[in-house]
């Protein structure tokens, strides 16, 4: 009888499971459930109050309820005996993190704290913890910390550390009752088996664990000194590598899920990260990019180096035996998305609904009708910040070049290269440290649409393959759930069984690359005025909205 494992992905809004035959790969059922809360970006749904901007909130049974349901409509969907199942994995959008219990109850559960933001996840696209990463960063380099430059010299706001010191400096009674500081990665697997793990790749890139270790007290307490014992209280806990089996399913999970009672549960991984097995991007200089709402460019190494602006490298943070590197951008698909919602007239609904197409769809149809070069137009993708090679959440998106005649396709596919030049300005960082990208793989949503793919490999220069998957990281969850199932030795071995991909699917245009690089350079001349010179007229702006949101008098003294 065949075997299979499932793969649970937990993105941004919805969580999807996957049925996977062990022997090939096949992937022969799924099924998606939204979140009930989504995002909680304005209000708390408890109490109304309103978030400060740069807030992203979650409420962890929503991730529950995933497992309630998209689990049990998985294995009805691949019409297979739940008792071939031998083991189910997890992955997570990476920086989502909570404050729990000991036991693991999140403290947005316990009685008393419904009615506190800062009990509830932080999602990843929460970015106001921005003066806590400038802090952390600046104490880091002044005292000559060895593990910031792994960082590529800067922490993030969407980080571990970060978001817990805003937690104790903003809700000091919610930092106190919180006895474990959790990446939602390893808290899902809490729930499936019983046992709390941490993984090595959320520790290493999103915990500031190098070498073995945290940060010192000492460091700490510079920071607060009410979070000196941060690191030995909230995060401490043996670190399991990636593949290895965290536990087996309990009673409760089993109930849940409708899986077998005591099958393997591997322990937790990213998104990104665990989707390179499953895109055959699990060798040296092999770059995927897991392009969706925000872009996650993930690369293995047989070398470790400094790389300015990076999100980390990590010894083992993909694949054991190679140093796993990460950067990012923090907005990709969420600006397309935004610039549709926000920023296109009716008249292009219509033409939408009259074509039976989408708007996305409609766009990219007509920007692709143009010639490259011709709107005239040139943006910075930061719309939600930059996350490499400048971490800085408070920068702000810029639009160059706008007249009366501009159109909205054209703004469209601006922000699309902006995008691409973005990526673009990461490779080039890489490869100046010594870091060669020798080939392009790109997973996720946005891999469908053809003037996206189209653009980026004229910007790149360079050939892109395709992941296979339409559920790139579901798949790779499985297939790490294979070898903590004990199916495969090892990631690599599991990889080359059940991963796929398509090869240079997408080639460039030279004539098209040739103008593509007289607008990155100029794309680099606005990257490098507001974002690394004297010029900090994005944080003025920004320092002037949240001036405009900060209670008056009068409303402090009611």
């Amino acid at each position: 009888m065949p075997s299979y494992t499932i793969g649970v992905d937990f993105g941004t809004l919805s969580g999807r499971a996957v049925v996977v035959r062990v022997s090939d790969g096949e992937e022969v059922g799924s099924a998606v459930h939204e979140y009930g809360h989504g995002v909680i970006e304005r209000t708390l749904p408890a109490t109304g109050e309103r978030l400060r901007p740069d807030w992203a909130l979650q409420n962890p049974d929503d991730y529950r309820e995933v497992l309630r349901t998209a689990v049990p409509q998985a294995v009805a969907a691949a019409g297979i005996d739940p008792g071939d199942v031998v083991g189910i994995a997890t992955d997570f959008t990476a920086c989502t993190v909570l404050p729990a219990l000991a036991d693991g109850t999140p403290l947005a559960e316990v009685d008393g704290f419904e009615g506190r933001p800062h009990a509830y996840v932080k999602l990843w696209k929460h970015h106001a913890a921005q003066p806590q990463a400038d802090r952390i960063t600046d104490l880091a380099h002044r005292r000559g910390e060895p593990w910031i430059d792994r960082y590529g010299g800067k922490i993030s706001s969407e980080w571990q550390f970060a978001k817990a010191l805003q937690v104790l400096e903003e809700d000091p009674e919610v930092y106190a009752r919180t006895e474990r500081w959790i990446e939602a990665a390893d808290w899902i697997v809490w729930q499936l088996c019983g046992r709390e793990t941490r993984n090595a790749c959320t520790a290493g890139y999103k915990g500031i664990l190098q070498d073995g270790t945290y940060p010192s007290r000492e460091y700490l307490a510079e920071l607060n000194p009410g979070f000196a014992d941060f690191a030995d209280t909230r995060l401490a806990h043996p670190i399991a590598a990636l593949g290895e089996r965290a536990g087996g399913l309990t009673a409760e999970a089993a109930g849940w899920t409708g899986l077998p009672e005591g099958i393997a549960v591997a322990v937790g991984n990213v998104d990104a990260h665990v989707t390179s097995p499953a895109a055959q991007a699990v060798g040296p200089g092999q770059m995927l990019l897991v392009m969706g709402t925000s872009t996650c460019h993930v690369m293995n190494s047989t070398e470790r180096a400094a790389v300015p602006g990076i999100c980390g490298v990590v010894d083992g943070g993909i694949l054991a035996g190679l140093y796993g590197y990460e950067a990012g951008q923090s907005g990709v698909g969420d600006i397309f998305g935004w610039f549709v919602d926000n920023g296109v007239p009716p008249y292009v609904y219509e033409e939408a609904r009259a074509a039976g197409l989408s708007v996305h769809d409609v766009l990219s149809r007509q920007a692709a009708e143009q010639p490259v070069g011709g709107h005239g137009l040139i943006a910075l993708d930061w719309q939600s910040g930059n996350r490499s090679v400048l971490v800085d959440h408070h920068l702000s998106g810029v639009i160059a070049g706008l007249t009366l005649a501009t159109r909205p396709f054209e703004i469209y596919k601006a922000l699309i290269e902006a995008t691409a030049f973005g990526t673009r300005k990461i490779v080039e960082t890489f490869e100046a440290a010594g870091v060669p990208v020798t080939e392009f793989v790109a997973a996720g949503g946005l891999k469908r649409n053809p003037l996206v793919m189209r653009i980026y490999a004229d910007v790149l220069r360079r050939p892109i393959s395709v992941a296979s998957s339409e559920q790139a990281p579901a798949l790779g969850s499985a297939i790490h759930a294979a070898v903590a199932a004990g199916v495969y030795p090892d990631v690599a071995t599991a990889s080359e069984a059940m991963g796929r991909v398509e090869k240079d699917v997408w080639q460039p245009e030279a004539a098209d690359a040739d103008v593509y690089d007289r607008l990155y350079a100029e794309y680099s001349t606005l990257h490098d005025y507001f974002g690394t010179g004297e010029n900090k007229v994005l944080h003025r702006l920004r320092a002037i909205r949240d001036e405009a949101f900060q209670p008056t008098t009068s409303e402090v003294d009611r």
